[in-house]
């Protein structure tokens, strides 16, 4: 029996990553996948050695405080690649461990499909060799990034973006908000703090003032809508939102939330892209801790922070980063975007390029299809 080892650290990769075991299962039921890996993935059959949980370390800070456990998880799966012996290993993104991973994997003579590139046309971009260094095969999701890949001569498919396969809205903005209890005949302003505590702990509270500066200006005019990821702690979630606890809606349904949101308050990330892509002007928000962030600004060679301004080719939406995201900065963007209709209209018209751009691909079922061929299933 062939097994995969796969190892993701991110909420946004464990979607995509269940989408490819998801192919690769029905392409062939026997395959035995394991490694690190989210619910989603589990839920599709998927045995992960460690808990989802520990992996939510963003920045080079949080990195220092956890070196212990990081490399108890490297010697784990060394003692495991000895012992299970893989014969093919994917790796999602998530730069600060992978790569090193994709080493460990080289040295054991295992294959690697390196699946959605770390973003090195933003940051540290030697990284690209590396990664082409120690991959059998890159599989990137922009095609700007296929550009890069093969100017050093990697094994690289573009294999377009998942995004279009994994938004999916059944449900009517009625039906929506008969779900949770939402006046219908107001518009919504949403805000999606992150997936991980530490995003949470520095993000979250200035939503919470932002909320109560728009309570302050609108009254009752706006329905308020947080999306909290199941990968959060919920106590300290609402430890933290109790100042406002009664003048907003906790959704779980986040792409919902996106598509029907009047403007949309967002952490930088996947959502922005996601956002952008169902067409909703936002506010992009991002804090991190003062040792990252100054470490980040060494590196960082672009000018925007925020997948949706990237994708677009130009900062479309705002992008309140550190110290100016603040409550009173957010109020202010958001404020702009629910009194001035000419700039609300452009956002919403300028977004429409990120579905132009980003198309329709079956990207998992690719990733997969190269997945099979690299351990000789096809």
């Amino acid at each position: 029996m062939k097994n995969i080892f796969m190892l993701v650290g991110e909420r946004s990769a464990d979607v995509h990553a269940a989408e490819v075991i998801k192919q690769l299962k029905q392409k062939n039921p026997s395959l035995n996948i394991w490694g690190i890996g989210g619910p989603l993935m589990q839920k599709q059959g998927f045995e992960s050695i460690f808990p989802f949980s520990k992996f939510s370390i963003i920045g080079f800070a949080e990195v220092i405080s956890h070196l212990g456990f990081i490399l108890k998880v490297f010697r784990k799966i060394k003692s495991e690649f000895i012992a299970r012996k893989p014969d093919l290993a994917i790796l999602v993104d998530y730069p600060g461990m992978n790569i090193r991973v994709a080493k460990i994997a080289y040295e054991f003579d295992i294959p690697v499909l390196y699946y959605i590139s770390p973003q090195v046309w933003a940051w540290k971009k030697k990284r690209i060799h590396k990664i082409a260094e120690y991959s059998n095969k890159i599989a990137v999701i922009f095609p700007f990034e296929n550009e890069l890949y093969e100017e050093i001569g990697a094994d690289v498919e573009y294999v377009g973006h998942p995004i279009s396969e994994e938004i999916s809205i059944s449900e009517t903005q009625e039906e929506f908000a008969e779900q949770y209890s939402i006046d219908s005949k107001k518009d919504w302003v949403g805000f999606i703090p992150g997936s991980r505590n530490v995003e949470i702990k520095r993000i979250l509270p200035e939503i919470v003032e932002t909320i109560k500066n728009l309570k302050k200006i609108y009254n009752n005019s706006y329905q308020y809508l947080i999306s909290q990821a199941d990968s959060v702690s919920d106590e300290l979630f609402q430890k933290i939102i109790s100042p406002v606890k009664k003048d907003v809606t906790i959704i779980h349904d986040t792409h919902t939330l996106m598509k029907y949101s009047k403007v949309v308050v967002c952490k930088s990330g996947t959502s922005t892209l996601e956002t952008g892509y169902l067409g909703t002007p936002m506010v992009v928000v991002y804090k991190t801790s003062s040792l990252s962030y100054f470490i980040a600004r060494a590196f960082i060679k672009i000018n925007m922070i925020a997948l949706a301004n990237i994708v677009i080719g130009e900062k479309v939406v705002p992008e309140l980063i550190q110290h100016d995201a603040s409550a009173e900065n957010i109020t202010k963007d958001v404020r702009l975007l629910l009194e001035d209709d000419n700039y609300y209209q452009k956002i919403k018209s300028e977004l429409r390029i990120i579905k132009e751009k980003l198309g329709k691909f079956n990207t998992s079922e690719k990733v997969a299809l190269i997945a099979l061929s690299m351990i000789n299933e096809t």
